[in-house]
């Protein structure tokens, strides 16, 4: 928490404003804005108060009232580079793209050598599709400071989605986000050296669905010799990583971090580059997370209960975490929208929804028939001896995917056009992370959910009518050979 808001005892706008700029320093947003908000009363033509106090309000999730500081800061100094490229970047965010265009480069007209504003037109670009202008925009960024990481980072996003993965991966490590674990561990990071006979401690990072895409990676660095793994993950995954056969010793990140003397430590997301994996070397053996056998009977009795011995048992996921940056596009607006699936003979559909989306499938649509398993969920141990035992999940870019793809389980993955995770490649129905067994829907160029619902709905139709096929076969396999028992 920051200090108490008092401003009453600074009595000029240039004090109110390095006050402001303090408290905005030492993440005290509230006090910052209120320095900032006295200081315009006191002076309204301050352009570098609104400057400020803009980019203050878009950090607290107000893009209206942060674009309109922009705009003012702009109108009294149109020399305000920075403020161009900063509203450019808020523009972005909207979709506004011909109007973040032109801040952009009004912004390069006053300072064209300031690599933020080439590594947000980059980020402009990509969002376009246009990819090669975004690469030179990132790779222009890098020229004025080889050591702004941002570009590298975004660099770094294009290039794995083109598979481009050695320099991908390297540009990757321009990431910073996990300082705040490499503050607490009492060794120094992994960089490749020879790890045989050497003790390893993997440690958390981003989300539940990286960690299940990435925990592949500790067979990989035991076979390369590590004699003792120690794996750090998100609480929910603890139980479920326990199935992992290469770590030694499984640790959720709010567990007190014992004593150890490993030899390195390192994130997950680089132990791709340090391997050198290319898009034809993914360690990609599934399963390689197996759900718990007796859990997964548990849940078989109570999946028997919902549905006849003949249904097609499909698991749906349609939303996933509000904080994602990009969940208004991964995520389906709400569950109404699959509604046309439940017209499907012969289907019987299981939520697997958790936390946000949830409550939808406590009164589903009236021709969606819907297993409400979600509040009997209550880690991914569970979610994974319920996937055990359906026969298809269909579901948006979660973890959920994911951990279906992990289990070798059938999975079909929903993507949205605008800003597809890099870690589906371009213009790929497969996934070579879940070879086999992941099929990908996308959207087409801005096109929205409702034609992917309807491919959907085919690709259901014509999995029935090949089932359908497959069992009579086996009926009349299965009645020839008691014919030849019997003779």
């Amino acid at each position: 928490m920051g200090e108490p808001v008092v401003v009453n005892d600074l009595t000029s706008a240039e004090a109110l404003y390095n006050e402001g700029n303090r408290r905005m320093a030492g993440d005290d947003a509230t006090g910052a804005e209120a320095c900032f908000q006295e200081a315009i009363r006191l002076e309204p033509g301050l352009a570098q108060v609104h400057a400020n106090l803009a980019l203050l309000l878009e950090q607290q999730g107000k893009p209206a009232a942060a674009e309109d500081h922009y705009r003012r800061a702009i109108a009294l100094n149109p020399g305000l580079g920075r403020s161009y490229s900063n509203l450019g970047a808020l523009l972005t965010n909207q979709k506004r793209f011909m109007e973040a265009e032109a801040a952009y480069g009004e912004a390069l007209k006053l300072i064209p050598d300031f690599p933020a504003v080439w590594s947000n037109l980059g980020v402009l670009l990509a969002c376009r599709k246009q990819e090669r202008e975004a690469e030179e925009c990132y790779r222009k960024a890098m020229a004025l400071d080889p050591d702004y990481r941002l570009a590298q980072f975004n660099l770094s996003y294009l290039l794995l989605r083109q598979g481009r993965f050695e320099e991908g991966w390297r540009c990757l490590e321009a990431r910073n986000w996990y300082a705040c674990l490499e503050n607490r561990l009492p060794c120094p990071r992994w960089r490749g050296e020879s790890l045989k006979g050497r003790s390893l401690l993997i440690g958390f990072e981003a989300g539940h669905g990286d960690m299940i895409q990435f925990c592949r990676f500790a067979a990989l660095l035991k076979a390369q010799g590590a004699a003792r793994i120690t794996l750090i993950c998100h609480p929910a995954l603890k139980t479920l990583f326990n199935s992992l056969e290469a770590p030694d010793h499984i640790l959720a990140f709010d567990e007190r971090l014992p004593p150890g003397d490993w030899d390195f430590w390192t994130p997950p997301f680089s132990i791709p580059y340090f391997c050198r994996i290319r898009l034809d070397s993914i360690p990609a053996e599934i399963p390689y997370l197996r759900a718990d056998t007796k859990l997964a009977e548990t849940w078989c009795s109570e999946l028997d209960r919902e549905c006849a011995p003949s249904d097609l048992r499909v698991g749906l996921v349609w939303q996933g975490s509000p904080d994602f940056e990009n969940d208004a596009q991964r995520s389906m607006p709400s569950l109404g929208l699959l509604e046309p699936l439940g017209a499907l003979v012969g289907v019987r559909f299981f939520s697997l929804q958790k936390g946000r989306g949830e409550a939808e499938a406590t009164s589903p649509p009236a021709a969606l028939h819907l297993v409400n398993l979600g509040p009997r969920m209550r880690d991914f141990a569970d979610s994974a001896a319920i996937v055990a035992n359906l026969d298809l999940v269909i579901s948006v870019d979660t973890a959920m995917a994911h951990l279906t793809g992990a289990l070798g389980k059938e999975c079909w993955l929903l993507l949205p056009d605008y800003m597809t995770d890099w870690r589906w490649l371009t213009d790929r129905n497969d996934s070579p992370w879940y070879p086999g067994v992941m099929r990908l829907f996308r959207q087409s160029a801005m096109g929205g959910w409702r034609p992917v619902v309807t491919e959907l709905r085919r690709a259901l139709e014509e999995l029935l009518q090949r089932r359908s096929v497959t069992d009579h076969i086996n009926i009349k396999d299965s009645e020839y050979a008691g014919n030849r028992q019997r003779i």
